[in-house]
């Protein structure tokens, strides 16, 4: 048989590149694990605050009763840990299975800086060997009775994301920008990459939105007017939320405090993923 070109039209349909479909990519859960629900955080760029919305989310299905987990999935930049106050590294158990480590208020998660000696180790793999860290975080970790799991994805198109649109069953993405005018072309590129993987988007969400002005209560637009609205309108997805500067919530997060932050910024999320 000759060398697959990747242009079917040259070939029969029993070529077994033709036959195959997004489900052979899959990785199972392990005996016992059950998610319900599974929701990517991604963006076309780093820095605008992804691990910051995985949190919230997390925080705020927590707070609605709901068993909730982060996979930290970006495994060179991990951040999750640090935000919570988990520190302890993962164990496994007898069936050599990985036992998630769990938060204050029980939130379960996976992390590469939960494995690491020291936590300011860096990461230096290359794209299979990160692609493999993802898979054995989804199918050899004993996920127990989980609602919502939220998967905070590495920047950009390249090869983790890859890796989790076809490893892991996900039930949508939520996209997060900032405000400026250039992250209209960098939302474009995520939303783009979804449609292709088709995953449906199920919102945006807009970081480092305003800052409110502490004695008039004045929103004011540190990084220029918005534009999330004319790109979700685009894309027919809804506004999950735009956050504020809050200084007291990036003081929560250096604490490993996010979880007791009083402000519920993603209540109104939570309502539409409930829907799901």
């Amino acid at each position: 048989m000759s060398e697959c070109t990747h242009d079917c039209s040259s070939c029969s349909e029993s070529c077994a590149e033709r036959q195959s479909s997004p489900e052979d990519f899959l990785v199972k859960l392990s005996a016992g694990s059950s998610v319900k629900k599974t929701i990517g955080i991604v963006s076309g760029k780093g820095g605008v605050g992804k691990s910051m919305v995985t949190s919230l989310l997390a925080c705020a299905s927590m707070r609605e009763g709901f068993k909730t987990a982060i996979l930290d999935g970006d495994i060179t930049g991990p951040s999750i840990p640090k935000a919570f106050g988990v520190h302890e590294n993962l164990v496994g158990n007898i069936d050599g299975l990985i036992l998630p480590g769990t938060t204050a208020c029980g939130i379960d998660m996976v992390s590469v800086n939960l494995m690491l000696a020291n936590e300011t180790d860096p990461v230096i793999w290359r794209g299979p060997v990160l692609g493999g860290v993802i898979k054995q975080f989804w199918g050899e970790t004993l996920w127990q009775n989980i609602d919502y799991m939220f998967i905070d994805m590495p920047p950009g198109t390249g090869d983790v994301p890859l890796t989790i649109f076809q490893s892991i069953p996900l039930d949508g993405i939520v996209i997060v920008a900032s405000p400026q005018e250039l992250v209209g072309m960098i939302v474009e590129k995520a939303a783009n990459m979804a449609r292709m993987m088709q995953i449906p988007i199920l919102g945006l969400v807009e970081n480092m939105s305003y800052v409110e002005c502490p004695d008039c209560g004045k929103k004011i637009s540190v990084f220029g007017e918005s534009h999330i609205d004319e790109i979700a309108a685009q894309y027919d997805v809804p506004v999950l939320a735009k956050l504020p500067i809050d200084p007291e919530l990036a003081a929560a997060c250096d604490a490993g405090k996010i979880e007791f932050v009083e402000k519920n910024y993603m209540k109104d999320a939570m309502e539409i993923l409930k829907q799901i």
